[in-house]
């Protein structure tokens, strides 16, 4: 059922008690449109779900949930919607892709279809005119004169709005942060009284002096990721590491503080307890004891390298700046470590989420490169992405939130992200992390 929205109307009104907007051929053929231009992704589900809402308003139906979760998204029978919020999800989704459209591709027209909230149908809604106080606003100033007193007025009120601005950003963020805090994948982690320990991968560096005595360099090795290390690889080849020097340093990405930004205040949310360390100082007694939430990138993942892949859809490729997903035989590389000024580049941020022991979780928000990590945190903090993931693992119940890995693609020029999809979603076998080890890399 096709309905009208005005800017004088609080709710929407069924096309039939109004006039007509859109006959059925146009309506077929702006969705063709929209489905054409790309911004209903690659999934299948989003144009066979506006499409079918299209043929339902043709028809003048208003669909149920059920019937969308059985002709829509290929449910059965038995599908229990107050169980499975698929379709809702589904219908929220499309909802911000249409918005999406409309701020890319016809700006310029009359009406433009939308979902209401709440409900499972098109509506037509006519385009918004500006603020009625901008456009008295625009009125005084055309006829003001250089009065001062009329000034300090205008100054005033832009003072005012501007304050009334930014109180009202403050507490959307604050209400945005409320809701992704209360979102059942960060619910693992946040819902219970287990302490948080927020680890950060650093990498572990040391000094090679020269013939002086003098450091010379810095040297980071992939294998050498603590004091002990180094002492190991000396006490191996004292040829060849007698000039090697501890230093007790190591440093971390750029990207790590963007993501450290945006998750320690969804952590904060729960008003538990939250240490931080770095991954060359977790022990497992840290594992065993916290919950683990994992930010840097997806080759400082050291000794959560295992239990990450144990049952895992992926492997680390021929270097960490490369997975290879061993179902479908597909390798994702990343280019992002040197590009070439204004040349773009691709990387990869990778999320999971898994339980290391009956009472602990493991959250990692890491990347190939600071894009992909970068992305990764931007996604686990945003309510819409997060619902993304549930869509893509297609179950929202308690043991597939608490144990599924995705992955970003990233592209983006000069070390600035452009854009991501979400390319690879899958459950994770958490049987196999306790079990026999599998081999983390390719041989």
């Amino acid at each position: 059922m096709l309905q009208v929205m005005t800017s004088n109307e609080s709710q929407f009104r069924p096309l039939r008690l109004t006039h007509e907007v859109f006959s059925p051929a146009e309506l077929t053929e702006l969705c063709q449109r929209i489905i054409a231009s790309g911004v209903l992704g690659r999934s299948k589900h989003y144009s066979a779900m506006l499409e079918y809402l299209v043929r339902c308003s043709i028809a003048d139906k208003s669909p149920k949930e059920i019937e969308l979760a059985i002709d829509v998204l290929g449910r059965g029978e038995d599908f229990d919607v107050s169980a499975d919020s698929a379709v809702r999800v589904y219908m929220h989704q499309l909802r911000k892709k249409l918005k999406t459209y409309y701020e890319n591709h016809e700006l310029d027209v009359e009406y433009q279809i939308v979902i209401p909230k709440g409900k499972y149908t098109l509506a037509a809604s006519s385009a918004q005119p500006a603020p009625s106080s901008v456009v008295v606003s625009q009125g005084l100033l055309s006829r003001l004169s250089l009065n001062t007193g009329l000034l300090v007025a205008v100054v005033l009120l832009l003072s005012a709005n501007l304050f009334y601005m930014f109180n009202q950003s403050n507490d959307l963020n604050e209400q945005a942060l409320q809701v992704v805090s209360a979102h059942p994948i960060w619910g693992s982690v946040l819902s219970d009284d287990q302490p948080i320990l927020l680890v950060m991968g650093d990498y572990y560096i040391f000094g090679e002096l020269n013939a002086n005595g003098n450091i010379a360099r810095m040297v980071r090795e992939f294998n050498v990721n603590s004091s002990s290390d180094l002492e190991d690889l000396q006490f191996s080849d004292i040829q060849r590491t007698e000039n090697y020097l501890d230093l007790d340093l190591s440093y971390m990405p750029e990207g790590s503080a963007f993501a450290l930004a945006k998750i320690v205040p969804i952590l904060q949310r729960s008003g538990k307890s939250v240490n931080i360390t770095m991954m060359s100082d977790l022990t497992t007694a840290d594992i065993r004891s916290n919950h683990i939430v994992y930010i840097g990138y997806i080759s400082a993942l050291e000794k959560l390298t295992t239990m990450t892949f144990a049952g895992s859809g992926l492997r680390i490729g021929r270097s960490y700046d490369e997975l290879f997903n061993v179902r479908t035989a597909e390798y994702y590389t990343s280019d992002a470590g040197l590009p070439e000024e204004g040349e773009p580049f691709r990387d990869f941020g990778m999320f999971s989420t898994f339980p290391a022991s009956s009472e602990t979780q493991v959250i990692l928000i890491s990347g190939m490169r600071d894009a992909g990590l970068m992305h990764t945190a931007q996604a686990l903090s945003n309510y819409d992405a997060l619902n993304d993931l549930v869509v893509a693992i297609d179950s929202d119940t308690d043991e597939a939130v608490a144990s599924f890995e995705a992955l970003y693609e990233v592209y983006g020029v000069d070390r600035l992200n452009f854009e991501a999809e979400l390319i690879y979603a899958d459950l994770l076998d958490t049987g196999k992390i306790w079990g026999t080890p599998q081999a983390s890399s390719l041989n």
